[in-house]
């Protein structure tokens, strides 16, 4: 075992986890799986999306760290020249935190030989009557790519054997510093072009590579135990499947940017504890959704008779060609085939999308988060560019999970130890934070023999909320609640008077109840912000097709929503309201209730500042700052939590009282296309023509999901056609949208080329005086308020909100 792995065994002791949950922990907190290539290179060079690693992870913010980014502080780790810290100098660590580890690691800062820690990483004993054993033939631990932590916890670091320390020095005036690397390129500088830095040039390779495990955004402060300074927990104030509602991981995928380019506007407005997982396997639908909450996962909801095509553990192939049976080579019967089945399967995402089994979904996470991304997926991926529909890379293809397997050896290191993985997710460690126990937790840090009963808790919202307001809130939620928020027997007969939501399964220990059916609802009925439920990298022929089963993909279209929904879109799930208390604000782009913000002492990564997000109910546009409702700073104390609750219940059940919000552009962006010749100073002369995207247009600002959610592949291919085959045209035109607005768009459509034709700087300019073109027929999503929907119990008396509030309180 490595020095550095004794807080998580500890931690495993702690929370009574066996060596298969002790494994899975140590993996979900750790493995990279080779995702640092990824967050250096691929991201970054390949797709012309920068990461500042620097400026996230630097030492000297570390007590800034968690309001700026949300992230949580490696409680192991310390500031260099901090008493008590090893290393005295930032030069030492190149600006980082020093961890566990890094005495080893820092020697190979620059040099090849690098041993990763994850080479000594213990694995449990296989399971019993795995068809891949009794011999332990799993990949080598060694991919699984543990590296040392780079400070916050679910970010790990890597030495770069290609770094240069002369040339750093020279770049940057020091070791420590990383000003030279982050500093504009003048060649890239003139002519209002938005800044890029050497994050871009590959000339300069910086001192670590810096990958990410899948805690980086599900690792959080217990709700039971928060930590009493969040800049600095101890390990006892953190769990690994919580879900960090504070973390703004768009904003970190795009720390290099700046902020008028348009990858900056389209990703950094989800919400704090929220992120889009279509934002890399882009499939132009703007989706920000929440970072799930593991709880009570022995609970949760199965699906029987789902029709799913996955590949399943074999110890032979006899002949059978490759594509649907493969056997690993150097190995003995340790082989896969692929086969249509009818299986018991979780939904999971938000609309139930990752549907071929749990080990499925924990899998595809790493593809998510940049794993095997060269070996595998960046080329299934549509590149933005590219507007010729015969040329590749125009549109999604799938992403082949034999092929994958068989040449990536990271991705079987994970897979060999999914099991792992899954069986964390079922230890104690998810088990359900009800605030009672909170409670008795923060009066036993007072008086360790404290005691507080549910009829204390009962008592307490009673005095808070009325009067019998907790009985009288359980029977509304049966009434008004329990057909989609409950998983018993008797909510699923139609039986609610004899539902008992807190019975425990005598089994697991755990609440019997999940508080959710997990089943899908269409998107209209529920009513909230639409755009995450018309998703598509699960629909047959898109890049994650393979981790969708076909009884998903055959779910009807919702009959009510005007955009395409096809393939099993057009849902969301019933979640589960465990622990309803800790969870705050609401719904899957946490957009119900207060806007939260970290407040950090760096203006600079004061990101709620930057935008604002209320608008006027007549015309959307944004309000004057005065008019803005003050955001609420990061508190994870039990009462900080409850609070927020309450807040977020009231605007739950008070829809016609929400104040609407917008994400809209904060600044105009500008995209350059054509080539560009430099002359050696800060201009350069632009070969094509420019368009300006402006923040605001007749007054009204634009809304940054219109351009997430703009299909300008199928508008370009439609103009040249309109010019070129309109007949065809306006056929497929008038059978979607009827002939009369059929005929209108292809009239505009030849108005635009025409124009355009005239002056080719002036598509902006055209689509102006047409904005419909954009916001509807060429959309993937029209919805513009985020917090709209969910009406259920809004007739309810103010005294039965109360109650009902009460009783979500004991959930």
């Amino acid at each position: 075992m490595q020095a550095q792995d004794a807080p998580y065994y500890a931690a495993c002791a702690r929370e009574g986890l066996d060596a298969s949950q002790c494994a899975g922990r140590l993996i979900w907190f750790k493995a990279t799986a080779g995702n640092d290539r990824f967050n250096t290179y691929v991201f970054q060079q390949r797709m012309g999306v920068l990461i500042d690693w620097f400026r996230v992870l630097r030492s000297d913010q570390r007590d800034d760290r968690f309001r700026a980014w949300g992230v949580i502080n490696d409680p192991g780790c310390c500031t260099p020249g901090d008493p008590n810290c090893p290393a005295k100098s930032l030069d030492e660590t190149y600006g980082f935190d020093w961890c566990p580890g890094d005495a080893e690691l820092l020697k190979y800062v620059g040099k090849p030989g690098y041993r990763d820690p994850a080479c000594d990483f213990k694995d449990a004993a296989l399971k019993a009557g795995d068809p891949h054993g009794p011999e332990d033939q799993r990949q080598s631990a060694c991919d699984l790519a543990f590296g040392t932590s780079a400070g916050a916890l679910g970010f790990r670091k890597f030495p770069n054997p290609r770094f240069d320390r002369d040339q750093w020095i020279a770049l940057n005036g020091r070791a420590g510093s990383w000003a030279g690397y982050a500093k504009p390129i003048p060649a890239a500088g003139g002519s209002g072009e938005p800044a890029k830095s050497r994050l871009m040039d590959g000339s300069v390779e910086p001192p670590f590579l810096i990958g990410t495990a899948c805690g980086s955004c599900h690792i959080a402060f217990d709700p039971l135990n928060p930590p009493k300074d969040p800049a600095h927990p101890a390990w006892e104030n953190i769990k690994g499947l919580q879900g960090n509602q504070y973390s703004r991981i768009s904003e970190i995928m795009v720390s290099g940017m700046a902020t008028n380019t348009l990858e900056w506007q389209m990703f950094a407005h989800a919400r704090p504890g929220t992120t889009d997982t279509s934002a890399i396997p882009n499939d132009q639908v703007n989706n920000p959704g929440t970072i799930n909450a593991l709880i009570n996962i022995p609970q949760r909801p199965v699906f029987a008779g789902e029709q799913v095509l996955r590949w399943h553990k074999t110890r032979a192939c006899e002949g059978q060609p490759e594509a649907v049976c493969w056997c690993e080579p150097g190995r003995e019967g340790k082989c896969w085939e692929k086969s249509l089945q009818t299986e018991t399967v979780h939904h999971i995402l938000k609309g139930g999308e990752d549907s071929i089994g749990a080990l499925g979904a924990i899998q595809r996470v790493y593809f998510n988060i940049g794993s095997c991304s060269e070996a595998c997926w960046m080329n299934h991926l549509s590149d933005l560019r590219q507007l010729d529909p015969q040329q590749r890379g125009f549109g999604q293809t799938p992403f082949d999970i034999g092929q994958c397997r068989r040449d990536c050896p990271n991705f079987r290191a994970i897979e060999d130890r999914l099991d792992n993985v899954l069986d964390f997710f079922m230890s104690a460690e998810a088990r359900a934070t009800d605030l009672r126990e909170a409670r008795e937790h923060e009066l036993r840090k007072i008086s360790p023999t404290a005691e507080y009963s549910d009829q204390d808790l009962i008592a307490d919202l009673n005095a808070e909320f009325g009067d019998g307001a907790v009985a009288r809130g359980e029977q509304i939620f049966k009434q008004t609640c329990a057909r989609c928020h409950s998983s018993s027997p008797e909510a699923a007969a139609g039986n609610f008077d004899a539902i008992d939501f807190h019975k425990t399964d005598p089994k697991s220990g755990l609440r019997a109840d999940w508080m959710g059916n997990d089943q899908a609802t269409l998107v209209s009925e529920v009513g909230t912000f639409r755009c995450r439920a018309l998703h598509s990298n699960h629909m047959s022929g898109h890049i994650w097709a393979q981790f969708g089963s076909e009884t998903l993909r055959a779910r009807p279209p919702d009959p009510n929503v005007k955009e395409p929904s096809d393939g099993g879109r057009g849902y969301y799930r019933n979640i589960s309201l465990l622990n309803l208390w800790a969870h705050a604000p609401f719904m899957h782009n946490n957009a119900i209730g207060p806007e939260l913000c970290g407040q950090p002492a760096n203006k600079a990564n004061a990101f709620y500042a930057m935008r604002p997000r209320y608008v006027d109910a007549r015309d959307l546009s944004l309000l004057p700052p005065e008019k803005q409702p003050a955001c609420w700073a990061y508190d994870p104390s039990v009462t900080g939590r409850y609070d927020l609750f309450k807040a977020s219940v009231d605007a739950l059940l008070h829809p016609d009282q929400r104040m609407p919000k917008v994400t809209l552009l904060n600044e105009d962006v500008t995209l350059r296309i054509g080539p560009r010749l430099w002359d050696g100073t800060d201009k350069e002369k632009l070969l094509g023509f420019s368009l300006t995207i402006p923040a605001t247009i007749d007054g009204r600002g634009v809304n940054a999901g219109t351009l997430g959610n703009f299909q300008h592949k199928a508008f370009v291919v439609d103009l040249v056609q309109a010019k070129f085959k309109p007949a065809e045209v306006e056929k497929r035109l008038v059978a979607q949208w009827g002939e009369q607005e059929g005929k209108r768009i292809l009239a505009d459509l030849k108005g635009i080329t025409e124009e355009v034709t005239r002056q080719p700087n002036g598509l902006i300019e055209a689509l102006k005086k047409r904005p419909y073109l954009v916001k509807k027929i060429y959309s993937s999503c029209f919805a513009e308020v985020e917090n709209a929907g969910h009406r259920f119990g809004e007739d309810l008396s103010e005294a039965d909100k109360k109650a009902l509030t009460a009783f979500l309180a004991t959930l």
